[in-house]
């Protein structure tokens, strides 16, 4: 029988970058529920030692992904000083002690304020800062990318870096929530490897746009028993536009965003986590 993966064990093998032994949902009972009562206590653990919570990632809202992972609904999990990198345009990023790290294009937004209760969207964009666009690198603990719902979002729902790049002031994107929602459905990707486009993507491919992936998002967080709600500075990177791309140390990616976003590239290095070679925090 597989040995219990305890919150402990959990973070052994995220420092070490080594897959799980099994998914954990070998265990029928081990549900999402579970899954994230499961997460929230390696979140306690992470800031005992010293890391310091920075915001949330949003996962699995494009949809046209869902059946190459067969993960059906987003997942959420933290982003911490640890994993966060700013960079003005072109970052580096550090893959040490990644497991089977991939690549995803995504939108990121900066808060302002807590969302107030049952937020409306444009109550939600009220609250919003800046937006960026940001690379997630994302990693899977268990063989292949072979897993079920429960076990990303005990994996820390597959979080392992995140690079932010310019940050624009909401106000110079949109006046209203409808506006920006619209500009940001619309927008479109180009993700290149090198000098090579790999795929193409839409905010749109994200719930419908990164805004309301973020309302999701919110409401989410809040029916999540004992999670923390958004505070002022956090930040929230809203799913990838694309599918997620295998990377290694040593490569170049940029995306490219149309207008009015702004582009954003990073080379990979075998060297420890992102903030090691952005700007500290």
């Amino acid at each position: 029988m597989m040995p219990p993966m305890t919150p402990q064990t959990l973070i052994d093998h995220l420092d070490q970058g080594s897959l799980w032994p099994a998914p954990i949902t070998t265990d029928p009972a081990f549900d999402l529920d579970t899954a994230y009562a499961r997460q929230l206590e390696v979140r306690q653990l992470r800031m005992a030692r010293g890391e310091q919570p920075r915001g949330f990632k949003v996962g699995f809202t494009n949809r046209n992904i869902w059946p190459r992972y067969n993960v059906f609904a987003p997942i959420w999990g933290t982003v911490w000083n640890t994993t966060l990198t700013f960079c003005d345009g072109e970052g580096t990023v550090g893959l040490a002690h990644t497991c089977q790290p991939r690549l995803e294009p995504e939108i990121v937004f900066g808060m302002k304020a807590t969302p107030v209760r049952d937020a409306t969207l444009e109550q939600l964009f009220e609250a919003i800062d800046w937006v960026a666009p940001g690379f997630e690198v994302v990693q899977s603990h268990l063989p292949g990318w072979k897993f079920l719902p429960a076990d990303t979002v005990a994996d820390g729902a597959l979080h392992a870096r995140l690079l932010v790049g310019r940050r624009t002031p909401v106000a110079e994107l949109a006046g209203n929530a409808l506006a920006l929602d619209a500009l940001l459905a619309s927008a479109e990707v180009a993700l290149q490897k090198g000098d090579a486009t790999v795929e193409q993507g839409r905010g749109a491919n994200v719930l419908d746009s990164p805004l309301r992936a973020l309302l999701d998002f919110v409401k989410t967080l809040r029916a999540c028993p004992g999670a923390p709600d958004l505070q002022a500075g956090d930040v929230v990177t809203t799913g990838t536009w694309t599918d997620a791309w295998p990377v290694t140390a040593g490569e170049h990616w940029r995306a490219r965003f149309s207008t009015p976003l702004t582009s954003l590239a990073v080379r990979f290095t075998d060297e420890g986590s992102g903030q090691l070679a952005g700007k500290p925090l």
